[in-house]
């Protein structure tokens, strides 16, 4: 079964973005900001307590520390200080999750150190050894430093789709700095493509192979909720049996 997941909790203080209040009832897991590149400890409480509510698994979402840059600017790291703050931010998320009783599903990289995963095998290592750690997956994308890495150290790894975002031909993916509108059907039709026919197209215009476990969504786009309701709708259509 392919799942839904959705980039929450990416706030700060009193300021608030995204959508995660709707997010949260359409999606099956959510990856929390823990406070590097968005997220603090009230937004944490508050992000995990609404998926605990919602029966939502909770992965963690750790980033660079760059809050001016929201995480998307890349920076030179050594494999053991990727591990450290990694680590740090994991154990910080897993705090509030003893609170709710519920348990760390998986963990997720959040954008430049996402980028810089799929490309570093070091960088990959460090995040599994937190994987490691935790006896939980990693989420990635097929065909790169995620899956191989994730493979050589026997961490369960899980494929990742993303709707709202372009890719080049190459497979990789291209992330502005500020998060536009997708257009809905636009979202759907990827969703679909990918499901059925295992395969995206890039900005390009070439098809290429997407293997996908699970579909992500970014609560932080202007129409979010539109494009989640529209991919939800997708994946169960496909899930469903035959009559």
């Amino acid at each position: 079964m392919v799942s839904l997941n959705a980039d929450m909790g990416e706030a700060f203080g009193i300021h608030s973005f995204g959508h995660d209040d709707a997010l949260v009832r359409l999606i099956d897991t959510a990856n929390v900001a823990c406070g590097f590149h968005a997220g603090d400890p009230t937004g944490i409480r508050e992000t995990v307590h609404k998926a605990a509510a919602a029966a939502v698994t909770v992965g963690a979402h750790p980033g660079l520390p760059d809050l001016v840059g929201f995480g998307r600017r890349e920076m030179k790291l050594q494999r053991d200080e990727t591990a450290d703050l990694v680590r740090y931010q994991v154990g910080s998320l897993v705090g509030f999750l003893g609170v709710e009783g519920i348990p760390l599903d998986h963990i997720k990289p959040h954008g430049a150190l996402y980028g810089m995963a799929a490309r570093d095998e070091d960088i990959m290592d460090a995040i599994c050894d937190v994987a490691v750690q935790y006896e939980v997956p990693v989420f990635g994308m097929a065909g790169t430093a995620h899956e191989r890495v994730a493979d050589k150290r026997g961490v369960p790894f899980v494929a990742e789709f993303y709707v709202d975002l372009g890719y080049r031909a190459d497979g990789s993916l291209i992330i502005a700095r500020r998060p536009r509108a997708t257009p809905v059907e636009e979202a759907r039709v990827r969703a679909l493509k990918a499901l059925t026919e295992g395969l995206a197209t890039a900005d390009t215009g070439e098809d290429f192979p997407m293997r996908v476990d699970s579909v992500c969504v970014h609560s932080d786009t202007p129409n979010a909720v539109e494009v989640t309701e529209a991919v939800r709708a997708v994946i169960d259509s496909v899930a469903a049996p035959a009559i």
